[in-house]
């Protein structure tokens, strides 16, 4: 398999992300492995989508902090057709980019949509992607999967929504993630209310929730793969985010300091999935990461959902691998069936074990 991760940039990655441990699994089982840079796509003149990609120097790696150093500080550098490429796995945070890089937003998508083309199966798919950009899909959902949600620019709208919720709230930007943007409002905030509204409102739309009480002990997140609960062995992929103790901040996300423990998926959680599910297929996605507090979803993360080794360590299970293996499915369905399935389609299709390719 051939297979390559897209970033916002190679030399600011770190060793415990998601994309690093997923990248060095596929590399040890002797896979070739590629990262590229979501600046470093090209469309020529033949309609074929180029890329400068990156290529680890060394083909086995003892851990992820050495295989991260192989790839920033040894890596190769060549330039490639992605029709090479068996698999494309789409790994940007969009949100890292809305400042400094606005046009490198939607690179990764729209240059996957020309790779789908060509046969490159692209995780996840980039049309569903596009549908999912932002926190505006929870709307289609079903109203019970989600807290009472408000989305608008009206600073009024969203003053008579929190006094409708006796003076509580969340405030958040419609694009984001990581927690970046987040208030919350309490009825002795009041007086600052308007410059809350303002600060998120600048980046645009903002989405006004309901408070729930269960966020101060964190969130859940939960992985899903293939429309289902990530499962190996029996265990359910999942991980608890709490703020470390004496931390004031409600954000749970890793990236705002919150640690992870041992996670308890309840029947609810799955009856979520199974609500979800639908929405999942349609779009294409493959591998999510649903962020749960008490019986409500807060939100999908479909474009880089982290923590999954935290998961494999608090488990004691390889989850990771989990992941390798469904792809590698994937491709040897593909390979012993000559099918030309819809890439969305395929990005969700679960398939029995098969061998590696």
């Amino acid at each position: 398999m051939r297979i390559a991760f897209v970033v916002n940039d190679i030399q600011t990655e770190l060793f415990d992300y998601t994309t690093t441990h997923l990248a060095r699994t596929a590399l040890n089982r002797g896979h070739d492995v590629h990262y590229v840079n979501v600046g470093d796509f090209a469309l020529n003149l033949d309609n074929h989508t180029y890329a400068h990609v990156a290529t680890p120097a060394s083909m086995h790696h003892r851990s992820s902090k050495v295989f991260l150093k192989d790839l920033q500080e040894n890596s190769t550098t060549e330039f490639i057709c992605v029709d090479e490429l068996d698999v494309m796995m789409i790994r940007n945070d969009p949100s890292l980019d809305a400042i400094s890089r606005p046009w490198a937003r939607m690179a990764a998508i729209n240059f996957g949509r020309f790779a789908v083309q060509h046969g490159v199966l692209v995780l996840n798919d980039p049309d569903g992607l596009d549908r999912a950009f932002t926190k505006i899909y929870l709307k289609m959902l079903p109203d019970w999967v989600y807290p009472r949600t408000l989305i608008t620019r009206d600073k009024q709208d969203i003053k008579s929504f929190i006094k409708k919720e006796n003076g509580f709230g969340i405030l958040k930007p419609l694009f984001g993630s990581g927690g970046r943007g987040v208030f919350v409002v309490q009825p002795h905030d009041e007086p600052n209310l308007n410059q809350m509204i303002e600060a998120v409102a600048r980046d645009g739309y903002v989405i006004a929730q309901e408070f729930l009480p269960e966020g101060v002990k964190g969130d859940t997140r939960l992985f899903v793969m293939n429309g289902e609960p990530l499962r190996v062995k029996g265990h359910i992929a999942a991980i608890h985010r709490q703020r470390a103790e004496g931390d004031l901040d409600i954000r749970s996300n890793m990236s705002a300091g919150a640690i992870a423990v041992k996670a308890t998926v309840t029947d609810h959680m799955i009856a979520l999935v199974d609500a979800v599910r639908p929405f999942l297929i349609r779009n294409g996605i493959f591998f999510a990461g649903m962020d749960i507090v008490g019986n409500k979803l807060l939100e999908i993360n479909v474009l880089s959902p982290g923590g999954l080794d935290n998961a494999d360590k608090l488990e004691g299970v390889n989850f990771v691998a989990g992941v390798i293996d469904a792809i590698e499915n994937k491709l040897n369905y593909l390979e012993k069936h000559r099918i030309n399935s819809d890439n969305s389609d395929l990005a969700t299709r679960q398939e029995p074990s098969g061998g590696r390719r």
